[in-house]
């Protein structure tokens, strides 16, 4: 009965997530379907994934045909902060949890639902995980498949103008944070001004797409670690 009610629990916490999730990935499955992906390799891809921005990043690379390698490392340097996330979440989790509760955790840990996991008072219960992660996920797939199946029958001027939408969350995201905050303004216009170079450089430009937003990732990143590391009271805040 316990475990029945963790569950439920996680299922009615993660109703907000699902309803974000279905319209992220509405547009995701918009542009999956102009890179060129079915419905089923779309929704797919996100039942698999369940990264907004590695599948988002994964796009250019599947309609440029790019190798394995470059995907690989591409996921690596976008998703490695779910590592750091499942690291800290496993803490919360009794000694008695096995590992393969744990590690179906993992799969389903994203941004949002780490925020909701690890601000829970107490133990970590995996059923409580699993009903964040059930509800999270089906809204992730089901706006995939709904964004990729209307991308299938929609005209493609309309395809092209639904896909401006996800650089619309992009900037509502980014706006209000660079807006108040110096380090992140520098780095999003860091990020703009390498972006551009690569792009329009003679020599640079010849990088492939992959390689170029792993580089400006890394690069970026670094430089902003080093330059704007994060003080205690920061994360304190945070």
């Amino acid at each position: 009965m316990e475990k029945e009610n963790e569950f439920i629990e996680g299922l009615r916490d993660a109703i907000p997530v699902c309803l974000g999730y279905l319209a992220v990935s509405f547009a995701f499955g918009i542009q999956a379907a102009e890179a060129g992906l079915s419905v089923f390799q779309a929704s797919l891809m996100s039942l698999t994934n369940v990264t907004s921005a590695g599948q988002f990043s994964s796009l250019d690379l599947i309609a440029t045909n790019a190798t394995y390698a470059e995907m690989a490392l591409l996921q690596l340097v976008v998703n490695i902060r779910y590592m750091l996330m499942s690291t800290a979440l496993s803490q919360k989790f009794s000694s008695k949890v096995g590992t393969l509760s744990r590690c179906l955790v993992a799969y389903g840990v994203t941004d949002e639902i780490f925020g909701l996991s690890v601000t829970r008072k107490g133990r970590l219960k995996p059923a409580y995980s699993y009903g964040l992660i059930i509800c999270s996920v089906f809204g992730w797939v089901l706006g995939t498949f709904l964004g990729a199946f209307a991308g299938q029958i929609m005209p493609q001027r309309l395809i092209s103008a639904l896909g401006l939408a996800i650089y619309g969350m992009f900037l509502a995201i980014i706006i209000p944070e660079a807006s108040e905050n110096g380090a992140v303004m520098a780095v999003v216009i860091g990020a703009m001004v390498m972006s551009t170079v690569f792009t329009y450089a003679p020599v640079l430009s010849s990088i492939s797409s992959g390689f170029r937003i792993i580089i400006v990732t890394v690069v970026i990143a670094a430089a902003a670690a080093i330059f704007a590391p994060r003080t205690e009271e920061d994360t304190a805040d945070a």
